[in-house]
């Protein structure tokens, strides 16, 4: 199916609100999709015989900076059989306080591989996932103050007496 088509098929099965947007310039088109309905597009995505998107290559975190007040999660979808790829998007408004991080629905019903993935966003961007099975830090110590790869990030001088360069 085109770009088109799965676009078309999601709208027809979710309604208009389910594709917020859509982001046609770069290396690989994207669907934004709105945040709520993102774990209903991956199981339709993945189950539907016409997509079949049976592989979850990645999930990433994004931070739009501090002007923007926007974090989002970057989802890449693959289907084997039909030599195919997705792209979704999905973002939302954030006042950046460590007491209200962004939160976003786990798709780790999905696609296991997200359970690694969202734990990596969580850790080092500090993004929630609703219904998360183990969401902890992942790569970093527990007693970590921060989430590193957010752009407003002040790193600590020292961490339990070693110099942090």
């Amino acid at each position: 199916m085109s770009f088109e088509e799965i676009k078309l098929l999601l709208i027809e099965k979710f309604g208009e609100g389910v594709v917020v947007g859509e982001e046609t310039t770069g290396l690989q088109p994207a669907l934004l999709v709105a945040p709520d309905q993102i774990t209903n597009v991956c199981l339709e995505l993945r189950n539907n015989p016409k997509t079949y998107f049976d592989f979850l290559s990645s999930i990433s975190g994004v931070d739009y900076g501090v002007e923007a007040g926007r974090f989002g999660v970057v989802y890449h979808l693959a289907s084997i059989p039909y030599k195919t790829q997705l792209t979704l998007k999905i973002s939302t408004e954030n006042d950046r306080s460590l007491d209200n991080l962004p939160t976003f629905p786990s798709i780790t019903p999905v696609y296991r591989t997200a359970d690694w993935h969202e734990r990596e966003a969580y850790d080092l961007l500090g993004i929630f996932f609703e219904n998360h099975p183990d969401l902890r830090r992942i790569l970093l110590p527990d007693d970590w103050d921060g989430f590193p790869l957010r752009k407003d990030y002040k790193a600590a001088e020292y961490y339990k007496g070693i110099k942090v360069d």
